[in-house]
């Protein structure tokens, strides 16, 4: 499968309709995005499976933004709407590969057992997360 550009509008529709989504941010002013640009689409021919994202931090500035984009290039993997890797930086092919395969071995009910079980612990008896609370006392 070949890389397909996406914005914020196309993120949310990918995120739920595919099991792993690799992303690839970066501009078009960068460098060593360039170089990773080619290692990219290659591994997205070997990964079928696999849909492969690239997001133009300059025209989706919010979205880098909202995502903790900090430096690019930087590589994301999402499975099952869960971020399971976020590193800035060219990897080679055979990296790709590597975490890829991390990837699609994670015990997803596992992790979303445990999502949800930090997501009940942040929240009190009234059903508050920790930062509603906070943000109700503060008025």
């Amino acid at each position: 499968m070949a890389t397909v550009e996406l914005t914020a509008q196309d993120l949310e529709q990918q995120i739920s309709e595919q099991d792993i989504l690799l992303l690839d941010f970066w501009a078009d002013w960068c460098g060593p995005c360039h170089q990773f640009a080619p290692i990219y689409e290659e591994a997205s021919e070997r990964h079928t499976d696999v849909m492969f994202g690239r997001i133009d931090t300059e025209s989706e500035q919010q979205l880098a933004a909202e995502l903790g984009i900090q430096s690019i290039p930087t590589l994301m993997a999402i499975r099952e709407g869960v971020v399971v890797f976020s590193q800035p930086g060219v990897l080679p092919g055979e990296a790709i590969d590597e975490l890829l395969e991390k990837v699609r071995e994670l015990d997803m009910e596992e992790i979303h057992a445990e999502l949800a079980q930090e997501g009940e612990a942040g929240e009190d008896e009234s059903g508050e997360t920790d930062a509603e609370a906070a943000d109700s006392s503060e008025r």
